[in-house]
């Protein structure tokens, strides 16, 4: 969501466009393995533990394609059709949820797609140095210490299991969603 509010910040203010887009770049050249200690310790010491250090560095790492995605699909909307709406004198709001939105689907069904690839490494990552004792990462984290090669693999296999899932279900929504506007 934080994603799709800033793209739309982005395409409609030039301010935004202009200051805020190169820091969005720059936020992706940190690699997360550098990133992710840092929040983890950082939000630690503030006592806020367990599942929510590791969904801001899934968050962290999901953001940027939304943001990029949702910004070309918002940019995306035919010339044409933008000049026939203004020529009907169509407002600001009617632009985007008739016009821009509709374009941006596409695109924010794909942002959402790579988003939960990137999430799902976010997630596994963000628990090896806090030493989880359950999740993914810290099964992996154990099998490698321990030399127990199942375990590594089963974590793997269950990782990108899930990532099958989410993603399906993400291709579901986008089926439902385009064939009821007529696209497929």
């Amino acid at each position: 969501m934080l994603g799709i509010l800033i793209a739309v910040g982005i395409v409609h203010n030039r301010t935004l466009d202009t200051s805020l887009m190169p820091w969005v770049i720059a936020s992706q050249t940190v690699p997360i393995l550098a990133i992710a200690p840092i929040v983890v310790v950082v939000l630690g010491s503030m006592n806020v533990t367990g599942i929510l250090p590791k969904a801001i560095i899934s968050m962290y790492l999901s953001f940027f394609p939304v943001v990029i995605g949702m910004v070309k699909g918002l940019r995306s909307a035919d010339k044409l059709h933008t000049e026939l709406m203004i020529t009907y004198n169509a407002s600001t709001q009617q632009m985007f949820w008739k016009l821009r939105w509709f374009s941006a689907q596409p695109y924010l069904f794909a942002s959402l797609k790579i988003g939960i690839a990137a999430a799902l490494v976010g997630a596994i990552v963000a628990e090896l140095p806090t030493g989880a004792q359950g999740g993914l990462g810290a099964r992996l984290l154990s099998g490698s210490y321990y030399g127990q090669t199942v375990q590594i693999w089963s974590a793997l296999v269950m990782s990108a299991l899930l990532g099958w899932v989410l993603i399906t279900l993400v291709g579901l929504a986008e089926r439902f969603i385009l064939l009821r506007r007529g696209l497929s």
